[in-house]
């Protein structure tokens, strides 16, 4: 409902767009309720000339690794519990590439691992996906080390690490050299990091599949082996659950390899406080305990509109008549009392209007007190530059200082850290209407989004085009009530 009505049951629509410029990992997924806990791939872009064009060492081989989860409820109902404010489903296993792996067993059958097969001193490319709705995961290999090379199909100095952070919806190419000696088995694991009490503590989700050398057992050993004791297997040592400094300085680690030049000149200065709100069920200003707790950006909780999508209603300007439509405001109501007390929040199709070519820097800014949790944000239809990220609360006046306008990374997702603060700039060269959206499932159904509308330029090729003629309809569709 922001780009276009769901494609309606026993329907197909065709999806054409353009990839030039991008090289690198990206994933496709449903964008309707909570289908994408498993309607997703990953979208590899390999460049036109072949990896031996690629700017690192040619990998032998490259592996998609999708990191999930396992559910065991109607993807359906869970949207609608999110939306009505219950945030108390959880999936029942993490998943790397759809298997749970050993940890896991149902009936008394340990589940299946995801076995990668490798020959020692090869080079291998990990793109890896982060497809769950519900956490950040730290992936490690024992006894290996990565090098990333890429994340969200953007190129980055290459960075050396022996652990990886990757947030829901974000992607991270790695290289693997197949080294280790003794030649043999090591576990690939994949822990759902999460934020300390006093928040609600979830299950510890870990998932592990296996790195198996060709050098080792040898086939009719290998069954023997997978029926026996994993003692064999060597395990890494992993991050604490709570540790969020490990994420902290992945993602602060990251810079471009082919920096872009950093607007200066900014238009729009945005600010956006990430934070939980109360919703009265009745409507009522003040309803006691009669409450949904919902997700909201600036004190307001997005709510789709339930007739007509968004991006149609702009294209006919008609967007007044959406009844629910409200300008999201620049700054949080409440900037010094934000994130001390649980604020009601209003619902709203929230909308920010920005003129096409328009440079907007955009302070994403996380709880600061105790009830904290981090924020994968992601813009659809636009690259920004991750200038910094920081703790606590923002400061206009001396972050400024900490931003890098050298070498910026590109990303399509910033991860705005726990008790902190992420700060990134971006050029509105694309119009049309963009939702903006935490990547956690329970934020963005409980209302953490918004919808930019960059209008149109000068020329034909920075116009809006019109719909396609299979455009899918709406007809009987409430997103209120269907998902």
């Amino acid at each position: 409902m922001i780009t276009q009505c769901p494609i309606q049951p026993n329907k197909n629509f065709t999806y054409r767009f353009d990839v030039a410029g991008q090289k690198g990992t990206l994933w496709w997924h449903a964008h309707v309720g909570s289908l994408r806990a498993s309607i997703h791939g990953a979208l590899i872009i390999r460049p036109r000339s072949g990896a031996s064009s690629y700017p690192f060492p040619k990998p032998d081989k490259e592996i998609p690794i999708v990191i999930g989860e396992w559910w065991e409820m109607d993807l359906d109902q869970l949207d609608k519990n999110l939306r009505n404010g219950y945030h108390l489903d959880m999936p029942r296993a993490a998943t790397i590439n759809g298997k749970p792996g050993d940890l896991y067993n149902c009936s008394g059958t340990v589940k299946d691992s995801n076995i990668v097969k490798v020959e020692h001193g090869k080079t291998y490319l990990l793109r890896i996906v982060n497809a769950a709705l519900s956490s950040e995961y730290y992936l490690k290999i024992a006894g290996h080390k990565f090098t990333v090379v890429a994340a969200d199909a953007n190129y980055v100095k290459p960075y050396i690490t022996d652990v990886i952070a990757i947030a829901p919806g974000e992607t991270v190419d790695a290289l693997l050299v197949t080294d280790a000696h003794p030649a043999g088995r090591y576990y690939m694991v994949a822990k759902a990091s999460q934020s300390p009490k006093p928040v609600p503590q979830i299950p510890l989700f870990i998932t592990r599949g296996i790195v198996q050398y060709s050098e080792g057992p040898r086939k009719e050993e290998e069954k023997a082996l997978s029926d026996s004791s994993t003692s064999s297997i060597m395990a890494p040592e992993m991050p604490d659950e709570h540790d969020a400094a490990t994420s902290f300085y992945f993602h602060g680690n990251l810079t471009s390899l082919q920096p872009q030049p950093v607007p200066a000149n900014v238009h729009e200065h945005l600010f956006y406080a990430l934070d939980g709100g109360f919703f009265c069920r009745k409507g009522e200003s003040s309803c006691n305990n009669d409450t949904n707790m919902m997700g909201m950006v600036n004190n307001v909780s997005f709510q789709l509109p339930t007739t007509t999508p968004l991006l149609q209603a702009h294209y006919h300007g008609n967007m007044s008549s959406i009844g629910t439509l409200r300008e999201l405001p620049d700054r949080a109501p409440r900037m010094f009392n934000y994130s001390e007390t649980l604020e009601p929040t209003s619902k709203a199709t929230s909308v920010r209007r920005l003129r096409y070519n328009a440079t907007v820097e955009i302070v994403f800014q996380s709880p600061v007190l105790a009830d904290t949790y981090a924020n994968p944000m992601h813009l659809h239809g636009h690259d920004f530059l991750v200038l910094a990220q920081g703790f606590g609360q923002y400061n206009a006046e001396t972050d400024v200082a900490t931003y890098n306008l050298v070498d910026p990374p590109v990303r399509n997702t910033v991860h705005v850290p726990l008790f902190g603060w992420a700060a990134v700039r971006f050029v509105t060269n694309n119009p049309g209407v963009w939702f903006m959206h935490c990547h956690f499932g329970h934020h963005s159904s409980s209302g953490m989004a918004a919808a930019f509308v960059v209008e149109n330029g000068p020329t034909l090729d920075s116009t809006l085009p019109p719909p396609p003629e299979d455009f899918p309809s709406c007809k009987t569709y409430n997103s209120r009530v269907s998902y």
